[in-house]
């Protein structure tokens, strides 16, 4: 893997790079890290920013009118959009690509579709470390955005330094599938579509948000979340959540930071992802291991006939996976 092409921003450097680290093959997997550990010193520099919401809340357009808007003040914008996975080939769908083509093909951007592959929480398995290389290559503001499915959009909070969450006017949250625990999550609440006849519409759903954050208890000890109105199709308020976002980074950098500001989030964010995959891990060895698949028909035999609990039948694998008696 040529790093040096990498860290000048060749974007087809990069793209294989994404390839390497979201490959599942065991070689590929020991190449993955050795290139990780090679450009962890280069990355950890740029804004970390997810982005989700409820399916036709106009994730792609937002973050392409977003996008172009950070390019003009200086930026080098890097997207990664998790899509659904094919059923069939269990590939991208690649649809976000497709609704982002100016910032697909503007020089300073870079756009990466990658399948959620079935991985809960709207975002892919390695998109964490996916964000470390485009943070090596050069990018100072990388967007992550979910796949888009509702109340399980939580795990990119989990890898992002702020979470963005676009609502759709006049819709209630028990229609778009949006609940008080992604709500509560939210560094900053948009809601898009505030043009033509659904202005009023968004203004108010803008004010309910407003009254029904003020019941929930904070994000960060050093943020208050903000209720933003924009449309992406016009470029409407663009700027003022741009200019929300500047103040979160500047808020979470500053010294006295309550909490420990983004620092601290990203530290708790990299010991919750070791014990991830810590989990993952053992998973794929029981799942491998010799013992614990002869031993797995029985138990599952024994389950549906009523005639074991589950917590005793996974005592009983993982004894066998330690090399004791089941």
């Amino acid at each position: 893997m040529d790093t040096d092409a990498l860290r000048a921003g060749d974007r087809r450097a990069l793209a294989r790079a994404i390839t390497l680290v979201e490959s599942t093959r065991a070689d590929h997997r020991i190449a993955a890290d050795t290139l990780l550990a090679e450009l962890l010193p280069h990355a950890g520099r740029s804004l970390r920013l997810g982005v989700s919401g409820a399916p036709g809340v106009g994730k792609s357009t937002f973050i392409e009118a977003f996008g172009l808007h950070a390019i003009a003040a200086g930026r080098r914008v890097a997207v990664l959009a998790v899509d659904p996975s094919s059923r069939r080939g269990g590939g991208s769908i690649l649809g976000d690509k497709t609704r982002m083509p100016e910032l697909t093909r503007h020089g300073r951007a870079f756009v990466r579709p990658s399948p959620s592959g079935g991985t809960l929480g709207g975002v892919a398995r390695r998109t964490a470390e996916a964000v470390l290389v485009c943070e090596a290559a050069g990018f100072d503001l990388v967007l992550v955005e979910t796949v888009g499915v509702g109340q399980s959009e939580t795990a990119v909070a989990d890898m992002t330094d702020l979470f963005l969450l676009l609502l759709q006017p006049n819709a209630g949250d028990e229609l778009q599938g949006i609940k008080r625990g992604v709500v509560e999550l939210a560094d900053i609440l948009v809601v898009n579509k505030s043009d033509g006849a659904n202005i009023e519409a968004a203004g108010r759903t803008a004010a309910d948000y407003a009254n029904a954050i003020r019941l929930l208890r904070p994000a960060s000890p050093w943020w208050t979340s903000q209720v933003l109105q924009c449309s992406a199709l016009t470029g409407a308020g663009i700027p003022a959540v741009w200019d929300a976002v500047a103040r979160f980074r500047a808020a979470g950098a500053a010294p006295d930071a309550r909490g420990g500001g983004i620092a601290e989030r990203r530290r708790l964010q990299a010991r919750a992802r070791l014990w991830t995959e810590v989990g993952d891990g053992l998973m794929e060895a029981l799942k491998a291991d010799r013992a614990a698949a002869k031993l797995i028909p029985r138990l599952e035999k024994q389950l549906d006939a009523g005639a074991i609990t589950p917590g005793a039948a996974a005592r009983a694998l993982l004894h066998a996976f330690r090399g004791k008696d089941a």
